[in-house]
């Protein structure tokens, strides 16, 4: 049997990058293997929630008014236990809690590294089998190490992230993370059970024919929104036909996609969401710096979304993002 020696798994090739990065204690890569691990406890619940009869919501309402569904509260379990047993992480920040949670023991409060985490994006999809996700994101804390940490490490602009990534559970399952050193991408090997290198430095298309919206709420978009999507919608010239909309309703399912072929993100404001309606700690921080460090971009409608200040956990913002040409073409709109 020939053996595929190229083949580097999440833990070998964080080694690998330890070689160019004398200083670094190891930590960082710790705590991406206990996210990997949690992954791939909550991989294996999604793909058999409907026999472990986990569809459905639990009847309880989270801080974001929405209704919990029973993976939403299991996934949410596994990140919190598996970063607290690791000890590389400070403290978590998550959708489904309305507070941050600091895991204060003696080995924990030694971190540098706080996460901020949506445990299951998407998940009212995993009742009709369509591709949900984790985001995450990782923040050097402000605090001082050997101290519990505190609000103020959660609350950093996005370009203060040290990492970011996020798992999408489909029909395979990836994890995909950047840093500044770029952006690369795992695969689960089933027989293995490990993720493998299988999308090395990413790169976001500078441009593609894809746009991903919620067109059902187009009347309460404003007309600068709509007048992009109408631009999509026509031929731009004698040889491009119009753009394809592709929308699922999981945020990782689609700018997973457009991050991998080149396209358009668009979650724009509308009248019982004024301020826009993603969260800009759990979801829009860590998307926006995966893309920027892809070469992407991603904005509210004005701003960089990397340059926004949190004023709380579960502050929400409009969300723009996608390949770098198309962001231009909806700023100049």
């Amino acid at each position: 049997m020939k053996i595929n020696r190229s083949i580097l798994t999440l833990e070998e090739f964080r080694k690998q990058e330890l070689r160019f990065l004398p200083q670094a204690t190891g930590e960082l890569s710790n705590l991406l293997r206990d996210i990997a691990l949690a992954a791939k406890r909550v991989n294996v619940e999604v793909n058999r929630a409907g026999l472990a009869d986990l569809l459905g919501e639990t009847g309880k309402i989270n801080v974001q008014g929405e209704g919990v569904r029973q993976l939403d509260e299991w996934a949410n379990a596994a990140f919190m236990t598996a970063l607290q047993r690791g000890v590389s992480c400070a403290g978590i920040a998550s959708e489904e809690l309305e507070d941050f949670l600091s895991f204060d023991e003696e080995i924990c409060n030694q971190s540098k590294y706080v996460v901020v985490l949506d445990p299951l994006d998407g998940s009212s999809n995993i009742d009709v089998n369509i591709s949900i996700g984790t985001i995450f994101g990782v923040y050097r804390r402000t605090t001082e190490k050997g101290s519990p940490c505190q609000l103020t490490d959660f609350l950093q602009k996005g370009s203060h992230l040290v990492a970011a990534g996020y798992i999408i559970y489909g029909p395979s399952t990836m994890l995909v993370y950047a840093t500044r050193r770029g952006v690369h991408g795992f695969t689960l090997d089933p027989s293995m059970g490990e993720f493998t290198l299988s999308h090395p430095d990413i790169q976001c298309p500078p441009k593609g024919r894809i746009y991903s919206v919620n067109q059902g709420n187009e009347a309460g978009y404003n007309e600068q929104v709509n007048r992009f999507i109408r631009g999509c919608q026509q031929k731009s010239s004698q040889e491009e036909g119009p753009y394809s909309l592709r929308y699922t309703g999981s945020m990782v399912a689609d700018l997973h996609r457009n991050l991998l072929k080149g396209g358009i993100f668009l979650y724009p404001a509308i009248p019982s969401f004024p301020n826009g309606k993603l969260r800009l700690v759990y979801e829009c921080n860590p998307f926006a710096f995966i893309l920027e460090m892809a070469r992407g971009r991603a904005t509210d409608g004005f701003n960089n979304i990397l340059d926004l200040t949190p004023g709380c956990l579960h502050q929400r913002v409009a969300f723009f993002a996608g390949s770098r040409e198309m962001m231009n073409s909806f700023a100049k709109n």
